[in-house]
């Protein structure tokens, strides 16, 4: 360039050159020794400061072979607990006779409706022919079989033979019946048609009740010197069954598939059974002071029954009838739940019944006196 001189210079030697790269790769080294925190990732120098993760492994024994486990023995429950236990349960709900059928009076909350189903409706609060349920369901336990094997039930009395006998003509009685049913009272009618042909019988009693229905229960048989035979019995609401009297076979057959029972002579059923009492009274009335008792075996129409009746002595009704002179009898429960029975006769009317009262055991009861007769 004119007016300008550039002054040489000679190119460095090749050992300067070596020894300026060992110095400058030096400086590097000592700087990433002392400093290393400025150099690198955060997550790197981090890291180092983490302590490190262990672990170990704990190798359990080795399990035993499973064994026999020795057999768990339940406890048995007390002889005495299972005993109680059975006596307290409720027997079955009781049965019915002459008074027929205790009806629920309208307007009962527990009625599912107006109108009650007579076969729904309370059992009629008249004698219970059920034996007891308690030796029942203790055979039915196995545990207990030995127990109720080894206690023998109650001694029955022994039917009381008819010396005499009187029966009344044929009749028909209107009775107005009073019954109280869980507090409420209510009101139905009666009517017993008693037929004496001689030589053969028919008794029908029927209960009816407004809004409910009716009831009727039946007895046809024979007439002999020792009073009616029955040989059939009907129970029927709105649907019947029956006991049928097989003398010829020694038994007592019933339509509910039920076990037969044992026919014997002057076996009544639930109808026939008050006419018997009374033709008996009417038969011997000396033969029958106070005190004494008349026991006579009677059928349902699932089972049987013996059934003694005391004589109470005379008693002056008021009756729907009229004044009436009476003698009255009465069945007394003989189990917790049987019921109590008590029944007038007329010897005016050829002891024909002419009030019966029936109690339960919770205080229900049903009360039928005479009200009208009518005879053919």
């Amino acid at each position: 360039m004119p007016g300008r001189i550039v002054p040489w210079r000679a190119a460095p030697s090749l050992r300067t050159v070596g020894l300026l790269a060992a110095l400058v790769l030096a400086g590097h080294a000592l700087l990433l020794q002392t400093r290393p925190e400025r150099f690198g990732s955060v997550q790197a120098v981090a890291s180092k400061n983490v302590p490190a993760w262990t672990t170990r492994t704990i190798s359990l024994p080795p399990a035993a072979a499973p064994g026999p486990q020795p057999a768990q023995k339940a406890t048995p429950t007390p002889l005495l607990k299972k005993k109680l236990l059975v006596a307290l349960a409720p027997p079955a709900p009781p049965a019915t006779d002459l008074a027929a059928t205790l009806v629920q009076p309208p307007g009962n909350p527990d009625a599912p409706g107006s109108a009650v189903d007579p076969e729904n409706a309370p059992p009629a609060p008249v004698p219970d022919s059920q034996t007891a349920s308690a030796p029942a369901a203790a055979a039915s336990s196995p545990g207990l079989e030995a127990a109720v094997s080894a206690t023998p039930p109650p001694p029955q009395p022994a039917q009381t033979p008819v010396t005499a006998m009187a029966l009344p003509a044929s009749a028909q009685l209107a009775y107005r019946m009073t019954g109280s049913a869980k507090g409420l009272t209510y009101h139905a009618t009666g009517e017993l048609a008693w037929q004496n042909s001689g030589a053969s019988y028919h008794a029908r009693m029927t209960v009816k009740a407004l809004f409910i229905g009716s009831r009727t229960m039946s007895s046809t048989g024979q007439l002999g010197p020792e009073g009616l035979a029955p040989t059939r019995f009907s129970d029927k609401s709105r649907s019947e069954v029956a006991a049928h009297f097989e003398s010829d076979k020694g038994r007592i057959s019933f339509s509910a598939n039920t076990p037969a029972v044992p026919w014997t002579q002057g076996v009544q059923d639930r109808v026939s059974v008050f006419l018997q009492l009374g033709g008996m009274l009417a038969g011997n009335p000396a033969g029958f002071p106070v005190g004494s008792a008349i026991s006579i075996l009677t059928v349902g129409p699932r089972d049987a029954d013996q059934w003694t009746f005391m004589v109470e002595g005379s008693e002056l009704l008021q009756l729907p009838f009229g004044e009436m002179e009476t003698v009255k009898m009465s069945r007394q429960p003989r189990r917790e739940y049987d019921q109590k029975v008590e029944i007038w006769f007329a010897p005016a009317l050829k002891f024909l019944p002419v009030r019966s009262k029936i109690t339960q055991a919770n205080g229900d009861f049903v009360d039928q006196q005479l009200s009208d007769l009518t005879t053919p």
